[in-house]
């Protein structure tokens, strides 16, 4: 009772999911973003297109038993495709079967005209969005179109996504053919895909920014998440070989060889500025 006088308890959803508490929005949502409108020297070349893969599902089980009402974080998705976007990049929107993709619209930054922009530019793109199995079908022989891949943020990506072995073979063809491999926060739950059918971690031994189980294991208490997550994201990839380079919820981003990765929606500015620099350094 006390927890729900003070504000800390989960927003109990019509279809029995729970988002954070107004105390959690408070916390850790912004109206506004961090975005820099930067002026890129534009790319005009014929590797200009990025499949950004997100995730259909908003309802991610705790381990008590409850759900989270989640999906992509928009300040995690549009950021980083605002700057590609003004480096000269477009974007095919997929997701596993090609249902809508879901977003978390309680984290959306509703007075963010940047962000509000590229949202309503591809909304239709995100209501419609391809099926996987139709990209690998019609795409996998013309890699000379494709610069990237990217995985948004959002607990949504740890929903099938790294189950899905249309996930793996995407990002095994991206790493075969020289493209980068973009993602931020629990994105890179999506990698766990590679080591489906026994199949060795692609990512061994690089190094990586992920969102820290530490703070997942926080957040329940002011009622950000309903209970515990199913399981620790950071500490499974560090088991498979992966070297975290962040301990907090900041702004860290990484490359390393040609995957760039971010720790947090608060490293989405810094991921989108360091992904359009190193595809444009590449390609030109």
């Amino acid at each position: 009772m006390l927890k729900k006088i003070l504000g800390f308890s989960p927003k109990l959803e019509l279809d029995g999911s729970y988002s954070p508490s107004k105390m959690a929005l408070k916390m850790g949502v912004s109206d506004k973003t961090d975005f820099e409108n930067i002026v890129y020297k534009n790319y005009g070349g014929k590797k200009s297109k990025i499949l950004v893969i997100f995730t259909e599902e908003k309802n991610l089980k705790m381990k008590n038993g409850k759900y989270f009402s989640t999906g992509n974080h928009p300040v995690e998705a549009l950021l980083p495709m605002l700057h590609l976007k003004n480096a000269g990049f477009e974007f095919e929107i997929a997701t596993p079967t090609g249902k809508s993709v879901a977003f978390e619209m309680w984290a959306f930054p509703q007075k963010d005209q940047h962000v509000k922009a590229i949202y309503n530019e591809l909304k239709s793109s995100f209501d419609k969005p391809l099926e996987l199995s139709d990209f690998i079908n019609s795409s996998f022989e013309n890699s000379d179109s494709y610069a990237a891949i990217f995985v948004p943020g959002g607990h949504g990506a740890m929903i099938n996504i790294p189950e899905d072995k249309n996930v793996a073979k995407i990002l095994r063809w991206a790493h075969e053919n020289d493209l980068f491999t973009i993602s931020i926060c629990h994105g890179p739950g999506a990698f766990l895909s590679t080591t489906l059918d026994n199949q060795e971690f692609l990512y061994k031994g690089y190094n990586m920014a992920v969102f820290p189980d530490s703070v997942d294991n926080k957040t329940p208490f002011f009622g950000y998440l309903p209970g515990k997550m199913p399981y620790g994201l950071s500490e499974k990839l560090k088991s498979l070989g992966v070297n975290l380079m962040n301990t907090k919820m900041d702004k860290t981003v990484c490359v390393d060889r040609r995957l760039i990765t971010g720790s947090s929606p608060l490293a989405s500015n810094e991921l989108g500025k360091l992904a359009a620099k190193k595809l444009l350094k590449h390609l030109n």
